[in-house]
């Protein structure tokens, strides 16, 4: 076996089954499951006829590359959402269809990391753990950079050693971010551009959250977008990742696509020809159909934001909670222990495995712990004394769940006061 596994570590919601082993919740409560995010918004019925109408593509071997057509309207849909004239992204060098984000996140480490040089793969921290396995599996050291509430959530790259940049072979970005919904600025995305040309790394942008966002005036910028308007018209060095997963409620179609340096998507498809993960033909035309339309997402957007609006009126007399600009997580502060007997804000402090556990022993909803999430690195776990609240319930148990989270505060200050 590669020696590789042995440096990963359990996936989280693994953690969490163990962490939640042997406790007994109230029978007469119907367990709400915030913990996972899979979508559950019903998947657009045009989308489902589209798959249905054309089964018979199963009979035939589907292309690594995808039909024209499919990468003719992601084309046609970056253009649109991203500002940018379809004259400078070609179909048939700049795009690839992919099975979802997850599996082109991971492979496509496996595909650029030259592991004989010692290589860094730079990843924020708390992070999607594909991340740090593609990283471990590729023969390289992941480099962590903590992002906490000081620094709104984002990745500083300024404190990223030179040394560390000399060796980085890829970055990860996420944004909007997982679990923070946080949204890199321009700014931030020009400056690590200029990085990737400086050291010669290659920037790796998870944007699978971009189409749930809260202002409807002001979408978040892509990587894209961004060397576009710096003249990085070949977008040299940048590689963007999108799916129609969170986008269109299709978590179990699997579809999704790469885009950018065409140099680098020539190499990637080479490593794709040979690891056979083609997109079935059905799915392609169903997902022609999804990209083409934006009408859906809009409602999507609109679903969420009554979901946060009623979870954040109920809990914010109970703890310290805000709206995030995008994405569909809470990522929840619970107050941290010290040495007063209250804690924060005169409240008892509680650990996130604590809270994990307890809110599901009290009141059956599951959360998932910061900690899970996150490394230690550099002295700080960015994820300890948060947890990661999935909105993706219906609204009517997004609002139940609410409710029985503010009785388990309520609780945690009754055992401190009594």
């Amino acid at each position: 076996m590669t020696p590789g596994l042995t440096a990963l570590h359990p996936y989280p919601f693994e953690k969490l089954a163990h962490l939640k082993q042997g406790l007994t919740p109230p029978v007469l409560k119907a367990h709400i499951a915030l913990s996972i995010g899979e979508p559950s918004h019903a998947t657009p019925h045009f989308i489902q006829e589209a798959l249905l109408t054309h089964l018979h593509g199963l009979g035939v071997y589907p292309s690594t590359k995808g039909i024209p057509e499919l990468r003719s309207a992601i084309s046609n849909w970056i253009s649109r959402r991203y500002q940018i004239p379809e004259d400078f992204l070609d179909p048939e060098t700049q795009i690839l269809p992919v099975s979802g984000t997850r599996e082109a996140l991971f492979s496509f480490a496996q595909c650029l990391i030259d592991s004989s040089t010692q290589p860094v793969v730079i990843m924020p921290n708390p992070f999607y753990q594909i991340y740090e396995g593609a990283a471990l599996l590729a023969g390289a050291e992941p480099y962590f950079i903590n992002t906490t509430e000081d620094c709104g959530y984002l990745p500083n790259f300024d404190n990223v050693p030179e040394k560390i940049w000399q060796r980085c072979q890829l970055v990860y970005i996420c944004s909007p971010g997982n679990p923070s919904g946080a949204v890199m600025s321009t700014e931030s995305h020009e400056q690590l551009i200029r990085l990737a040309e400086k050291y010669d790394f290659v920037i790796a942008s998870d944007e699978c959250y971009s189409e749930l966002y809260d202002d409807e005036a002001n979408p978040p910028a892509g990587l894209l977008q961004t060397a576009y308007r710096i003249g990085n018209t070949a977008f040299k060095r940048c590689i963007v990742f999108h799916s129609l997963s969170k986008r269109s409620n299709a978590p179990g179609l699997r579809s999704g696509f790469v885009a950018g340096d065409a140099e680098i998507l020539q190499q990637y498809f080479q490593y794709r020809t040979y690891q056979g993960c083609a997109m079935p033909l059905p799915t392609q035309h169903a997902s022609i159909q999804a990209w083409r339309d934006e009408s859906h997402v809009i409602e999507n957007r609109r679903l969420y934001r009554e979901k946060f609006a009623a979870v954040i009126d109920i809990l914010k007399d109970v703890c310290d909670i805000t709206k995030p600009p995008a994405g569909f997580y809470i990522w929840l502060k619970i107050p941290q222990p010290s040495a007063s007997p209250l804690g924060n804000e005169g409240r008892r402090g509680i650990s996130d495995t604590d809270f994990t556990q307890g809110l599901y022993a009290q009141e059956n909803v599951s959360v998932l712990p910061g900690s899970y999430l996150s490394r230690d690195f550099d002295g700080v776990n960015p994820g300890l004394y948060h947890v990661r609240i999935a909105l993706v319930a219906p609204l009517a148990e997004c609002i139940e769940a609410a409710h029985r989270i503010k009785q388990f505060f309520n609780t945690l200050n009754k055992i401190v006061t009594t």
